[in-house]
């Protein structure tokens, strides 16, 4: 935290901190060991045919089968010949059933031999498009003309400028409830003060503007990619018929609400403050309506920040009951923070005055959202992750924790701000007076003695704001020197120009002098201006992880052998004994099946007599049966390569299941037998 407290307060923090922070590693730990599946981005986890399968006849319809929920519409599943032309009807077919997401699409009769392509695209249900690609043949593969796409769905133009609205959002959103929190639980009298106006209007435009900008290119980013497609109103009127779509209509309405908050904030409320005197009568007489407006900012807030829970990561994948309340509280935990810091440093940096008791205010509420953060920001990275190694052996993962570093970075930056506000205010601390202002304007004509005067500014907030203590009696200076100069002003607009531009000069040299004079005020500046970069970066790699892949859901699909993820053949491998009834009719027959999967195979056979010597049969012929298709049997005649060794290229196996093989030995001129075992294909 980076307001000064007292000693008891300090030796209480560093007493409760350490302890605090192994539970959290303890419990870190127990959910990761405990870790059970889930998902959150939906994964193609089957279809039908199969990617690379070669099938004897033409299949009617093609079907996709997912993890979980997606969206999908009629040109969701496009199959193209060998020419690029479609062949599919275009109408989607919703095959779910249970917990079985499948959809497909019905294919025109008569299609000829050849490679065909299928191209699809969904929105899974945390709003994330995804898409792929593969190939099937019929009766034989064949060249296409048809190229894989290789962008993924929701990149282009139009993903950089959705990804550049998310950014916007997430800030608008940070600041526009940091710097209401920061008013009403902090200091009250910002409501009437124009720099923490402006900062909060122009947080709460910035946030309706992204969201705007977000709901008109949701369209063309989870479709065509095309920013024409912006203003198709089907296009919108499909949007709104999603949960991401009904998120961004409800995120527009409450902005309408918070306007209203706003209006009242700073009209009614700020009017209110102006007419009162002293602290104790501002608190008096805004008790009742602070409280009001307290209540009612809550209620809108957590209204904004349950757009994005209800739509996101969070919405999906195991507890979202207790995943959505957890996401709420935790954007909500960061807005306090980092927004009410924005707003202390605006305040300190642009109002002539901030009395000491607000700095110390928002230390106090740094330090319970920073608390609200670490114990929802386990959960989540528990939730999303699961596992030690989808921690550090995926991107989400990499991500999270560059994301702890960054939070572990800021917090001790702002000790280093904590220390240096102390070294500003041991001098003054004991003879500093209720109500005594940060930055507190001088008498007039007091330039000199302003400049040279040790500082007697305060503390500041959990994120070490304290930079911008005393940097105001600069300004205040400027202005009593500009008060007493001259007001004449010279006829000749340049050479009034270059009156102007003499005195802004000295102004600055003068600020300037203030600033650089006392050497704990310089390093302070230092460590806040490292502190806003780090939650610069902070707030970037956040909005990152809400559009990557959760590291569950990665290694859930590795481990599932999905269509998205490369998995080893393993070749067939039987021995099968025969015995043909004549003269050294014995034997074995061990046959090896390469790689073993849907499509081309090879195939070895080795026969060898009952003594285990090569055995060199007159004929072998193998045929290949799936009953549960009435496909086969599929002969197969194998070349010899060597004595007791034959082989056997290019055996298509054109679907997946329950595949029997016969293998049919002849030792003489009559002696012959079959033997068969049945093997899992695909």
């Amino acid at each position: 935290m980076t307001a000064t407290a007292p000693s008891t307060a300090r030796a209480l923090a560093k007493a409760f901190l350490p302890r605090f922070a192994l539970v959290l590693a303890a419990l870190l730990a127990t959910l990761f060991t405990a870790a059970s599946p889930a998902t959150a981005h939906a994964a193609l986890t089957a279809s039908d045919p199969t990617d690379g399968a070669v099938v004897a006849t033409a299949p009617a319809q093609v079907s996709l089968s997912f993890s979980e929920q997606v969206a999908m519409g009629d040109d969701s599943i496009r199959v193209l010949d060998p020419q690029g032309r479609r062949v599919d009807t275009g109408e989607l077919r919703d095959m779910c059933s249970g917990n079985t997401v499948r959809y497909g699409t019905a294919l025109h009769s008569g299609l000829p031999n050849g490679t065909y392509t299928v191209a699809w695209q969904a929105v899974s249900a945390d709003s994330h498009p995804i898409s792929g690609a593969f190939t099937f043949s019929i009766g034989a593969p064949s060249a296409t003309e048809v190229s894989l796409p290789t962008t993924r769905a929701g990149g282009g133009p139009v993903g950089i400028a959705y990804g550049i609205a998310r950014y916007a959002a997430y800030a608008g959103f940070t600041v526009l409830v940091g710097g209401a929190a920061f008013i009403l639980l902090c200091w009250r009298r910002g409501a009437a003060e124009r720099p923490l106006q402006k900062l909060v209007v122009r947080a709460w435009v910035t946030l309706t503007a992204a969201t705007l900008a977000m709901l008109v290119l949701r369209a063309p980013y989870t479709g065509s990619g095309r920013f024409a497609d912006a203003f198709d109103l089907d296009g919108l009127r499909a949007v709104l018929e999603t949960r991401t779509g009904a998120s961004l209509v409800s995120r527009l309405l409450l902005l309408g609400a918070a306007a209203l908050f706003v209006a009242v904030l700073f009209g009614v409320y700020a009017r209110r403050l102006q007419d009162t005197g002293s602290e104790e009568d501002t608190a008096e007489d805004t008790d009742d309506l602070t409280f009001g407006l307290a209540i009612g900012g809550a209620v809108v807030s957590g209204g904004i920040a349950a757009t994005w829970a209800l739509s996101e990561h969070a919405s999906t994948g195991i507890q979202p009951g207790l995943a959505m309340p957890a996401d709420i509280l935790h954007m909500l935990a960061v807005a306090t923070w980092l927004g009410g810091l924005s707003a202390l440093l605006v305040a300190l940096h642009k109002v002539p005055g901030i009395e000491r008791s607000a700095v110390r205010g928002f230390s106090r509420v740094a330090f319970v959202s920073v608390v609200v953060l670490a114990v929802t920001g386990v959960y989540q990275a528990w939730r999303q992750t699961g596992s030690w190694s989808a921690l550090t052996g995926t991107e989400y993962g990499r991500l999270l924790l560059l994301k702890v570093a960054l939070v572990a970075v800021l917090l001790g930056v702002a000790s280093m701000s904590r220390k240096w506000t102390a070294r500003l205010a041991e001098a003054p601390a004991a003879a500093e007076k209720p109500g005594t202002k940060v930055g507190a304007q001088v008498p007039a004509g007091d330039d000199v003695s302003r400049e040279t005067r040790p500082d007697t500014s305060g503390t500041s907030g959990a994120s070490g704001t304290e930079g911008t203590v005393g940097t105001e009696g600069a300004s205040d200076a400027s202005d009593v020197s500009r008060e007493t100069e001259p007001a004449t002003v010279p006829a000749d607009p340049e050479r009034a120009a270059q009156l102007a531009r003499q005195r802004a000069a000295l102004d600055n040299a003068r600020e300037k002098r203030v600033r650089d004079a006392d050497p704990d005020r310089a390093g302070l500046r230092r460590s806040v201006l490292v502190e806003a970069a780090i939650a610069v970066v902070l707030l970037v790699v956040t909005t990152v992880l809400t559009s990557t892949e959760p590291g569950r859901t990665v290694e859930q699909e590795a481990a599932r052998g999905s269509t998205a993820t490369a998995v080893p053949d393993r070749a067939v491998k039987i021995t099968l004994p025969f015995d043909t009834g004549g003269p050294n009719g014995k034997g074995s027959v061990r046959l090896e099946l390469d790689p073993g999967r849907v499509g081309a195979n090879t195939l070895h056979l080795w026969a060898d007599s009952g003594d285990g010597q090569p055995f060199d049969l007159p004929e072998i012929k193998v045929a290949f049966t799936l009953p549960a298709k009435d496909i086969g049997p599929l002969p197969v005649v194998p070349d010899q390569a060597s004595p007791g060794h034959w082989t056997a290229s290019g055996v298509q196996l054109p679907l997946a299941g329950e595949w029997r093989i016969d293998v049919t030995v002849r030792t003489s001129d009559i002696d012959q037998t079959t033997v068969q075992k049945t093997v899992k294909i695909g």
